[in-house]
């Protein structure tokens, strides 16, 4: 304990801290510059001093710990007068005018209170930057802080600012490039947000906003905690909250690529197809055609001809809402969300194996791990505040190994980077898990006490040692017997994987193997450890968890186990017909066995792998219910349009990567006629006949009913989550959460048996016709169909898809950065502008798939996992070829 007296007042702490926090901490407030909570202490603006007893002269408060019986005095004549010579210092040659115009910069009301003025002799030659599309330059105000510097350099990892020359001439300036862009600046906003004076500044805020909403962001499935500024019925500013996920700090996406909400062609009214086109009507008119045609259908073909398809893009509430109005008003256990083809072979995986299809560990763990074994995912574009976190543990010590065919951001600061074949997953991490028994680095005691099989396994893994599996999946033995040797010595060693694992032939497969890992070297069950899916969709975890499943309900449950409770609490028997999948609704579509789809926030079109196949199915279905904010490629077949309310425009909840339910907050109306998700689907209900268990007043009203069914959420109420984000499991709300799952035992039982994963070669092979290996993924600046990122100047930073190509590749075809090419495959063809990297290796490509109107997704596979039927989108054989023209 801390036994501490400020200015005459006693304060007590529990854990020592820095002056600074202390004082702020007993609500005394004292003058600062170049401190931000975010950051090391500095101590170079001087006005932080304060007086000690003990202590010859003032100290700087944000870089004094504390100490048992400390005196403190914070503002007398003497501290007052020093801190304005400072001030006046700073102020010498700062712009007069600059204090005028926006006096409530942190600086400008420091110099107000104090009663200086700027000197107006301003620096001249100082950097100027007009090229991005939302960063300012106006350092002239820079008062060399070193802020921008440092959150740059400690937060976001991208060192891009630097001071150069010394003194007097000190300048603050990208180190790289004659601009912030060419400099490596990623858009995040930080030094912006940090800058006390507005050298740094958002272009975008033309509005000073007269209110200001606590929400999370619509982007991945890290789930960050933003402030949302509104002025005259718009968004116009966002900001970072400070919460466990993301620290204060935020990604480009989240930050500034808002403008889709206002899109000019966002719509705004119901409407149905009719002679070939798209008619506005009205509410009533649009739910009474609806009802109409899914009664008709029902009655003609069975509850089962009818798919509800829930939303990564909507609150939980909502995608309760969905899967309930499948099972309660059509009958049918034909529901399911996107993460059928994204993560639902990592909740196989973990649920099989471990009990619980969730990540097992808390983002908080990267600061406790040792080593980081990061399979297929590329977090610092992907899931970018997670990836500047990893980025500063490995900065800070921690060992890295990157499996990915690419050489990544990280793949070029990892000590040993796996540039695996796509397609090699499962035989790469057999051989670790060979190499750790050959070698001795099994935990022996985790293994006793925690594991069953182990004699099996040992049988199994002794075909795939390394030298046999070196040529399977491109990787050369040392490196992964090196591999293996660092992930088992870092113990706590954190694993995470991304789409690469997942979005194969074996991907389910290759989740259990990577479990193995963790399972022979006892990396789980502790923090800074464990198996963790990196979710691509602010709510993906949250729509499965809902029950958008075929085979689960409401919280992963069965139907076996909590099927009897949802019985009791809707009032009506459960379908007793097994549902099917996303990937087999569009097969039964296809041969005219499904008739209807209700998809909302979801181009499946636009989304799903071998577009030809998807658009055939769609096309032969009756009823297509499209429920969007824009018209996304999936209406191109649509027979009815609901209008939805954006995240912007709604309460409720959405789940992240690490388990945490976190709340949603409306900031503003919908326009015109759209509407909520959850409003749209009770509406629906009524108009079917089947008003009861869907006449909820709110979201808040819904939630609670989920926490009447899913135990491990229970003690999550909106009372709670307005204040705290506990990881779930979290039965009551007394219980702290969970932040790390299996401490003592497994959800089955004490322990988990390894899983013997046969190799099994995708049936997408490259020959002499289709020469090339095309894998796709996401990139920093947009979102996946680029339905929200594209109507952002998000577009300006990343005009267009490219494929990505070895130097010696593009050489061979003679291509050069900029060049349009055809890439054609087995299912269909698309052109691409060239991007020449040395990123790739030779024989294989990269492509994004973000602009619609290049549409990727007709070059991909039919291929999907063996055990859940997500796509292969991860390997297609392809060729180049001379576009027409």
């Amino acid at each position: 304990m801390f036994r501490l007296t400020l200015d005459g007042k006693p304060l007590v702490l529990a854990k020592r801290t820095s002056l600074l926090d202390a004082l702020q901490t007993a609500g005394i407030d004292v003058p600062h510059l170049c401190h931000d909570a975010r950051l090391k202490p500095f101590g170079a603006c001087r006005l932080c001093i304060v007086e000690v007893d003990g202590e010859a002269r003032p100290v700087a408060a944000c870089a004094t710990p504390v100490h048992d019986g400390m005196r403190v005095r914070t503002r007398t004549a003497e501290l007052e007068t020093l801190r304005r010579t400072n001030l006046q210092l700073i102020a010498r040659h700062y712009p007069k005018e600059a204090v005028l115009a926006e006096p409530l910069h942190p600086f400008h009301r420091l110099l107000a209170e104090y009663g200086v003025e700027a000197g107006g002799d301003v620096h001249r030659d100082l950097f100027h930057d007009d090229s991005h599309p939302y960063i300012g330059t106006a350092m002239e105000r820079c008062i060399q802080c070193y802020r921008c510097v440092r959150i740059c350099e400690e937060v976001q990892g991208q060192f891009v600012w630097e001071a150069w020359g010394r003194g007097e001439g000190t300048r603050i300036a990208p180190g790289k490039g004659g601009t912030l862009l060419s400099g490596g600046c990623v858009g995040c906003g930080a030094c912006v947000d940090t800058c006390p004076t507005g050298a740094l500044f958002d272009k975008r805020v033309t509005a000073e906003p007269d209110n200001w909403t606590r929400t999370s962001c619509v982007y991945c499935g890290v789930g960050c905690q933003m402030e949302v500024g509104r002025s005259a019925g718009r968004v116009v500013a966002v900001r970072p909250a400070n919460s466990p996920v993301n620290r204060g700090h935020l990604c480009v996406k989240g930050r500034y690529a808002f403008d889709f909400n206002h899109a000019d062609d966002r719509i705004t009214s119901p409407m149905i197809r009719r002679d070939g086109g798209w008619e506005p009507v009205c509410w009533d008119e649009a739910l009474d055609f609806t009802a109409r045609r899914l009664q008709e259908i029902v009655d003609r073909h069975g509850p089962d001809a009818v798919g509800v398809l829930g939303s990564a893009r909507a609150t939980n509430e909502e995608n309760y809402l969905a899967q309930k109005f499948a099972r309660v008003v059509i009958g049918t256990n034909n529901v399911d969300c996107c993460a059928r083809v994204c993560h639902t072979p990592s909740a196989k995986a973990l649920k099989t194996m471990l009990g619980t299809g969730a990540a097992t560990n808390a983002f908080d763990d990267i600061e406790a791990t040792n080593a980081f074994l990061l399979c297929g995912a590329n977090p610092t574009e992907n899931h970018p505040v997670v990836g500047a976190r990893i980025k500063q543990r490995v900065l800070q010590g921690a060992r890295l190994i990157v499996v990915d065919p690419r050489r990544t951001e990280l793949a070029a600061l990892a000590d040993v980077h796996l540039a695996v074949r796509p397609g090699g997953n499962v035989p790469l991490f057999n051989a670790m898990a060979a190499t750790l028994v050959e070698e001795g680095l099994v935990d022996r005691d985790f293994v006793a006490a925690r594991v069953v099989g182990f004699a099996d396994y040992v049988a199994f893994v002794a075909d795939y040692t390394p030298e046999k599996m070196a040529a399977v999946c491109g990787v050369a033995a040392g490196d992964i017997r090196a591999a293996a040797r660092l992930y088992a010595a870092g113990r706590p060693s954190m694993c995470f994987h991304g789409l690469g694992v997942t979005e194969h032939l074996q991907g389910t497969e290759g989740v259990m193997a990577l479990i193995n890992l963790a399972l022979l070297t006892g990396n789980l069950g502790k923090p800074g450890a464990g198996i963790n899916p990196l979710r691509g969709q602010n709510n993906v975890q949250g729509a499965a968890q809902m029950g958008c499943d075929p085979a689960s309900l409401t919280g992963a449950q069965s139907f076996k186990d909590a099927g009897p409770r949802f019985e009791a609490v809707w009032g009506r028997k459960l379908p007793a017909s097994h549902g099917l999948d996303l990937l087999q609704m569009m097969d039964a579509a296809r041969d005219g066995e499904l008739k209807a789809i209700w998809a909302f926030g979801y181009d499946i079109y636009q989304s799903l792998a071998d577009a030809a196949e998807t658009g055939t199915a769609l096309s032969r279905l009756d009823l297509l219910i499209v429920q969007d904010l824009f018209l996304n490629r999936t209406a191109t077949f649509g027979t009815v349009f609901f209008p939805a309310a954006s995240v912007f425009e709604k309460d409720g909840t959405f789940m992240n990567s690490d388990r945490r339910v976190q709340r949603v907050r409306q900031v503003l109306p919908p326009p015109g006629d759209a509407r909520p998700d959850w409003w749209i689907i009770q509406a629906l209900a009524e108009r079917l006949g089947k008003p009861d268990g869907f006449a909820f007043d709110g979201p808040e009203a819904v939630w609670n009913e989920v926490r009447a069914l899913w135990p491990a959420g229970a003690g999550l109420s909106y009372p709670r989550l307005d204040n705290d984000s506990p990881n779930w499991p979290c039965p009551d709300e007394r219980h702290p959460g969970t932040p790390v799952l299996h401490a003592d035992h497994f959800a089955d039982g004490k322990a988990a048996e390894l899983a013997r994963i046969p190799f099994v070669a995708t049936p997408e092979q490259v020959d002499d016709t289709y020469p090339l290996l095309l894998t796709t993924g996401r990139t920093l600046n947009h979102f996946n169909a680029g339905t929200m990122s594209y109507r952002t100047p998000n577009a300006t930073l990343a005009p267009s898809d490219t494929l990505d190509i070895a130097p010696v590749d593009a050489a061979a075809y003679g291509l050069k950065d900029g060049d349009i090419v055809r890439v054609r495959s087995r299912y269909g063809h698309a052109c691409l502008p060239v991007h020449v990297t040395p990123a790739m290796r030779p024989g294989q490509l990269f492509t994004s798939f973000h602009r619609p109107d290049l549409f990727v997704n007709q070059l991909t596979s039919s291929v999907r996992d063996r055990l859940v039927h997500a796509p292969e989108y991860k390997v297609t054989a392809v060729r180049l070829e001379k576009p027409d023209g």
